[in-house]
């Protein structure tokens, strides 16, 4: 008696929808957990060149928060062409792009290459607690971006 291993092929996988609410979030543990949902990775039938994660609706972006004085200490830097690097702190771009603070989180714990830009693509960000995918009829999901704690016995 052999065994088989499942491999999923793509457009086999039946995608899901899922709510989250960013308010009083941690960005980075809100953002691995994503993450993981984006992948697919919290499925049995998980397949690394195969895009088997569902769609993910971030509600209340603004409202995210980080732990200490990362709001002020944490720079954001991208190069324009011009002889010198841009940069802002966390705070700043809070006011201008409060939903690119989680976009960004997210992309740099996808995997880099091309199938992330496609994971990407089905993360859905939005400013306050209104979206326009009611149509989807989406789950809301509790516990993201919690701390998890061992029992000890």
């Amino acid at each position: 008696m052999t065994t088989k291993t499942f491999s999923a092929k793509p457009g086999q996988v039946e995608q899901k929808w899922w709510l989250v609410d960013g308010e009083d979030q941690i960005v980075g543990r809100l953002a691995s957990d994503i993450a993981v949902r984006l992948m697919g990775k919290h499925r049995p039938t998980y397949t690394p060149h195969v895009d088997t994660g569902d769609f993910v609706i971030v509600v209340n972006a603004e409202k995210v928060k980080f732990s200490g004085t990362k709001w002020d200490k944490k720079r954001y830097t991208w190069y324009t062409g011009y002889t010198r690097q841009r940069s802002e702190s966390a705070a700043e771009r809070l006011e201008s792009h409060p939903d690119e603070i989680l976009r960004e989180a997210v992309r740099r714990m996808l995997p880099k290459n091309k199938l992330a830009t496609k994971m990407l693509s089905k993360l859905k960000i939005f400013v306050g607690p209104d979206h326009n995918h009611q149509a989807q009829n989406p789950e809301k999901l509790e516990g993201l971006g919690q701390v998890r704690q061992k029992k000890r016995d």
